[in-house]
């Protein structure tokens, strides 16, 4: 089982809560914010070591959230842009301001979902 902390942010409650439980189910520790605001104040305070971001949230968006966290760190928590938004130049500016892979959440499986997490924390 592991440890590692996985930050959501995604602003359907219903979606957050799944992910959520998809996650934990797998031995991850979980916090969830509802916009990119909020997740700020998150990175700001406690270390976490992989980002699932969707791009389309009310108050603070994914790609404001990414350009934020690159003003203010000097390294970026391993991100998963993980929405159904799929507008390529907003997926390439994600991977300019620091998003790690890219994922379309209306093809993902829950399987899927923690093998591209396990993926990208590197096992």
């Amino acid at each position: 089982m592991s440890s590692n902390t996985i930050l959501i942010i995604e602003d359907e409650a219903v979606l957050s809560e799944a992910y959520t439980m998809i996650l934990q189910k797998e031995g991850f520790k979980t916090i969830a914010a509802f916009d990119g605001k909020e997740a700020l104040k998150i990175v700001d305070e406690q270390p976490v070591d992989i980002i699932l971001l969707d791009l389309r949230m009310p108050h603070m968006g994914g790609l404001e959230f990414l350009k934020e966290v690159h003003k203010k760190q000097k390294t970026i928590p391993k991100t998963i842009v993980f929405s159904n938004y799929d507008v390529q130049k907003d997926i390439d500016e994600a991977f300019k301001y620091g998003a790690t892979r890219y994922m379309l959440k209306a093809w993902a499986s829950p399987k899927e979902l923690v093998k591209v997490v396990r993926d990208t924390l590197g096992g």
